[in-house]
């Protein structure tokens, strides 16, 4: 009979024990737990827990999309990370069920030991701050894990107008400068004069074929940016008299060779808003397959300038036109009133977009600082680091307000 009481109480302890999981992990998913990464939704395959005090969080989902490599040994219940960066390289083994994580060789301790969660890794929040330099914190009153992503050195490309002489100084920060100073005009021809987008006048001994030179000899790429709109139908005459094409292209090239510059940045807008759209993406194609084969022969690079996927304009064939660029620049903005920041959820909408046509390293995300502020820019550049883009392009130079420079060499190297 004793024996039958002792059972029944080790049963009952049992089910005690049980039911505070259940009610514990019942409460954690009513409680609504948000993941914030650079002030934007990261999803995640289970919720955060809070255990003795300490926020675990799912270790896999931060860990990609903060860049980290996560591999797990299903034999050993451990799971390996790495990071690059300039600093070097940062390895960390994690093992379910202990306190000591190996960083590089060495023993670090970790306030709770790693768990599973129906087959997800959940790890110390702190973790992230303390070993991958992310800033973490725990806001109890609003559930929610917002983490802000470490400074990343990535490739940085940024629009020159002729209006954005005031921020000269700032070029040498960019890897690369896209210059606007020459289109495709009203009547189909490229040129270099005209209105908004020109060949522009010296100022003193400063002349434009200086700025391009100088920048190159500081390791910053300079660009001939080509700008054209199908407002008028002019860049569709262009796409179908080949005749004009081949001028096109052969004055875009003698004017980037001539002036010294390293590439060209095609900027044609609007296509594909009425019409045949399957027609004017094949045309599109065709041109910048006829300038890419120019260029190339020519030594310079091609970078072409695209609406979002998710946009109105649908004359653009991202795939093709990855194979035949060296990378892609989603013109991820106007989606709004452009006097506000652009809608989170279009940019993130967009990006995935292009991730269905193209790889990651053919991707950069255009941010247009005519609608971002202090608080909003990190969260776009944010994003192109969560996917791990090839880079962010800024547009532009003479509109950059000192409170968003200095947000934005918080979270990408300039």
């Amino acid at each position: 009979m004793k024996r039958f009481y002792k059972i029944l109480l080790c049963l009952t302890i049992l089910l005690g024990v049980t039911t505070v999981l259940q009610d514990n992990t019942t409460q954690a998913a009513a409680s609504g737990v948000n993941i914030m990464l650079d002030g934007y939704p990261l999803s995640f395959p289970i919720e955060p827990v809070i255990i003795s005090g300490t926020t675990m969080v799912p270790f896999r989902a931060i860990a990609e999309a903060l860049g980290i490599q996560v591999e797990w040994n299903q034999a050993a219940k451990e799971v390996t990370a790495s990071k690059k960066d300039a600093a070097g390289t940062t390895v960390v083994k994690l093992t379910i069920g202990s306190k000591n994580a190996v960083v590089n060789a060495n023993t670090k301790k970790l306030i709770i030991a790693p768990l599973s969660i129906s087959g997800t890794t959940m790890i110390p929040l702190s973790f992230f701050s303390t070993q991958f330099g992310a800033t973490v914190s725990w806001n109890q009153t609003t559930k929610t894990v917002s983490i802000i992503s470490p400074k990343k050195d990535m490739y940085t490309l940024g629009f020159y107008a002729v209006s954005a002489f005031d921020q000269y100084a700032l070029l040498p920060d960019f890897d690369a400068i896209a210059f606007g100073w020459s289109r495709i005009d009203r009547s189909g021809e490229f040129t270099l004069q005209g209105e908004g987008y020109n060949w522009p006048q010296p100022a003193d001994e400063i002349t434009p074929e200086l700025i391009v030179s100088d920048l190159a000899a500081k390791g910053t790429s300079p660009y001939l940016m080509v700008y054209s709109v199908d407002g008028k139908l002019e860049l569709t005459k262009n796409l179908e008299d080949l005749e004009l094409q081949a001028r096109t292209i052969s004055g875009i090239i003698n004017a980037a060779t001539q002036k010294g510059f390293e590439g060209i940045m095609l900027d044609l807008e609007g296509l594909g808003l009425s019409g045949d759209k399957a027609k004017a993406r094949s045309d599109y194609n065709g041109f910048v397959q006829n300038l890419s084969a120019k260029a190339g022969q020519a030594g310079l690079k091609l970078s072409i300038v695209l609406h979002p996927l998710n946009s109105s304009y649908t004359g653009y064939d991202y795939k093709t036109l990855a194979n035949l660029a060296d990378d892609l620049i989603i013109m991820a903005y106007a989606y709004g009133d452009e006097k506000s920041p652009e809608p989170v959820d279009k940019v993130d909408e967009a990006i995935r977009l292009a991730l269905q046509q193209t790889s990651k390293d053919k991707l950069i995300l255009g941010i247009s600082l005519a609608s971002e502020n202090e608080t909003s820019v990190n969260t776009k550049i944010g994003l192109a680091k969560r996917y791990d883009l090839k880079g962010v392009a800024i547009w532009r130079l003479g509109i950059i307000a000192q409170p968003v420079w200095t947000e934005m060499n918080k979270s990408v190297e300039l």
